[in-house]
């Protein structure tokens, strides 16, 4: 029946009283009245929010009732692994600073870079801080992770356009996401709800060679790098891997160890295919500045797959682009319309915000 009204909901979205979010993250008239029956633009709907009008104290919210982050992102299914089970309580007690990093190697997200951003998403509404990191650095050596090829290397120029495109629809996103906070009020710009996007390039064009080496590079042992699964896969690969490619994972740790001296940012998130990156960083954290305790924390989400194992976002004709110049509404909608129903239930607890576990 919970799949029958989920398919359903793809065809015919309706409310009286309620603000709704479509996908992607615009919002609709409050004087909506009538259903909305395959008029265009319709895209899936991202949450509900309950309107202005309606008595905020007798509104359910199951989200009220709940402070640890990494509990919640378990129940719906975006929790993979932790590097510490400590996160849990930290989660409740203090406020964090969590990010994901995005390389610009294309001018656009894609449907499979979506739960990077719910789950950043996620840390807002439970009350912490979200920072989008755009790897204009590490775009240009490329992240061999999930990849059975060597990048093809990206000019200045295009990095550039990239790095604009792909921060448009992230802050589109994230600011929604920032005006509509958890407690159901969309009128001003909560300060829980912070956000900021950053660049590595800022700080790596900054970095010198040898200064690398002998500070951050000393403590990165090749036993442990050779062992992380990216690594592992393209070396038993007929293309192997270049060093350049190699030493990805360093950078990307060094990424983090800089945000937690500089910012204060002390947990990263990404796919289940970045474990090995996001460890590199922990790892350095507690080689370089030797803490009491954990101090930095890594968090994986399961990659967005469908029932047969491959990945949401592709189709015949591409990727599911979540930039409107690369994919029009009208084939976006269809996507997710042509969506199987063993999918529907799945994909809405990944990626939707309306209720919760499933519900």
């Amino acid at each position: 029946m919970a799949a029958a009204a989920a398919a359903a909901s793809r065809t015919l979205l309706y409310s009286s009283h309620s603000k709704i979010f479509f996908f992607p993250f615009t919002n609709c008239s409050r004087k909506l009245h009538r259903p909305i029956i395959n008029k265009n633009p319709i895209f899936v709907p991202l949450r509900c929010l309950q309107s202005a009008q309606q008595n905020a104290s007798t509104t359910h919210d199951p989200m009220r009732s709940r402070s640890s982050v990494v509990d919640i992102l378990e129940e719906r299914g975006l929790l993979e692994s932790i590097t510490s089970d400590n996160l849990r309580s930290v989660s409740t007690t203090s406020t964090l600073k969590a990010y994901c990093g995005f390389d610009p190697t294309a001018e656009s997200l894609h449907l499979g870079n979506l739960l990077g951003i719910i789950v950043l998403s996620w840390f807002q509404r439970c009350g912490h801080k979200a920072v989008a990191l755009i790897g204009g650095a590490t775009a240009r050596i490329g992240d061999p992770s999930g990849k059975s090829l060597e990048r093809p290397e990206l000019d200045a120029d295009t990095l550039e356009k990239n790095t604009q495109g792909i921060t448009k629809v992230i802050t589109r996103i994230l600011h929604m996401n920032s005006i509509s906070n958890v407690n159901g009020d969309d009128n001003h710009l909560n300060s829980s709800s912070f956000f900021v996007v950053m660049n590595n390039y800022d700080w790596w064009k900054e970095v010198r060679l040898l200064d690398f080496l002998k500070q951050v590079g000393r403590f990165a042992r090749v036993g442990t790098m050779m062992g992380k699964e990216s690594v592992k896969k393209r070396l038993e690969s007929e293309q192997g891997m270049s060093y350049t490619e190699f030493t990805y994972q360093l950078l990307q740790g060094y990424d983090f160890l800089h945000l937690y001296q500089n910012e204060g940012i002390n947990v990263q998130i990404g796919g289940s295919d970045q474990w090995g990156n996001i460890t590199a960083g922990t790892e350095l954290i507690r080689k370089i500045l030797q803490p009491d305790g954990d101090v930095a924390f890594g968090l994986t989400f399961p990659l967005l797959l469908k029932s047969d194992g491959t990945k949401f976002g592709k189709s015949e004709d591409g990727a599911i682009w979540l930039s409107p110049s690369l994919l029009s509404p009208y084939k976006f909608y269809q996507y997710f319309f042509s969506v199987p129903d063993a999918d529907v239930i799945r994909f809405f607890k990944d990626t939707y915000f309306l209720g919760h576990g499933g519900d």
